[in-house]
């Protein structure tokens, strides 16, 4: 067993069952793939946080509607997918998204558990006033998760997911007088960019109005010497510019590092391209991408929707 399987498998917030479908990921990867599925399975679907929290013994997809396990589903595949493409930072940052049909409610991490870690049965849904709604962990809710998340969801409802990330490449440019460059069409993407002068750790309720303020309708907020947020109408949309901001990020970064002049597009070239790439104008960039996502995570490992 190589030490990152033995300390998911010592991870008390990880369900049995997700250890199995772990290990049988990890067997498969070392062996060519031809031992996937032939680990013993049979242990419960519902874990012993889950059986502390429902003593009736009814899972969390029992207690939520059907329209609101759907959105744990997709809130867990976007953080196994933050995860799979590098954008996680351990336990730290968060992903949040609105509960349907309660318009005052978002789910959220348990902070403790990796990105990798993340199920659809685990999330924690609070309030706008960061008060504990349903809980199904014996986890809390990281201040910081909510003083942030929180103050988009109340403030902006055009918002579905918010992803909040602190990559090497979206902390570097956020240390950056210049702020993020046009340097190629991906960047391009993001014309209209917000930027929030550091206030220190996100734990003060204050600092909730200048966050809004400084995001105010657009999609993505360089928090300065800090790191990343993006903003979507739902988590594919999310996702699709989180990524994309990524990618513009660590474009930059490798430019600026290469001590060399850097040829700048004129600009109303970059305006008539960043139109082409805003909502609605062609189509909602992550939408179409979301399902071929889903079929990539279902492919490494499905545990997610558990």
């Amino acid at each position: 067993m190589d030490r990152f399987a033995l300390a998911y498998a010592n991870d008390r917030g990880a369900p049995q069952h997700r250890k199995i479908t772990y290990f049988a990921n990890r067997l498969s990867a070392g062996f060519g793939g031809q031992y996937r599925g032939n680990i013993d399975r049979r242990v419960g679907k519902i874990d012993d946080m889950k059986r502390e929290k429902n003593p009736d013994g009814k899972s969390v997809r029992e207690l939520v509607s059907a329209e609101e396990w759907q959105k744990r589903v997709d809130l867990a595949a976007c953080y196994r997918l933050i995860h799979l493409y590098g954008m996680d930072e351990m336990i730290a940052n968060h992903v949040s998204t609105r509960v349907p049909g309660e318009d005052h409610a978002f789910l959220i991490n348990p902070y403790g558990l990796l990105y990798e870690q993340m199920y659809a049965s685990g999330f924690i849904k609070i309030d706008l006033d960061g008060n504990v709604l349903f809980n199904p962990t014996d986890y809390g809710v990281n201040q910081a998760g909510f003083v942030i998340h929180g103050a988009i969801h109340r403030a902006r409802h055009d918002v579905d997911c918010v992803i909040h990330t602190h990559t090497l490449a979206g902390m570097a440019v956020s240390a950056m007088k210049c702020g993020l460059l046009p340097l190629a069409q991906t960047a391009m993407r993001f014309l209209d960019v917000g930027y929030h002068d550091y206030e220190g750790v996100a734990i003060n309720l204050d600092e909730q109005e200048r966050l809004v303020r400084d995001l105010g309708n657009r999609e993505v907020l360089i928090l300065r010497n800090h790191g990343l947020i993006a903003t979507g109408a739902s988590i594919a949309e999310a996702f699709n510019n989180i990524f994309r901001l990524e990618r513009a990020c660590q474009l930059q970064v490798m430019a600026l590092s290469c001590n060399t002049e850097l040829s700048m597009p004129p600009r109303e070239v970059v305006e008539a391209s960043n139109r082409l790439y805003l909502p609605g104008v062609r189509r909602r960039f992550g939408l179409m991408e979301w399902p071929a996502l889903l079929r990539k995570l279902d492919a490494l490992d499905p545990s997610y929707k558990d």
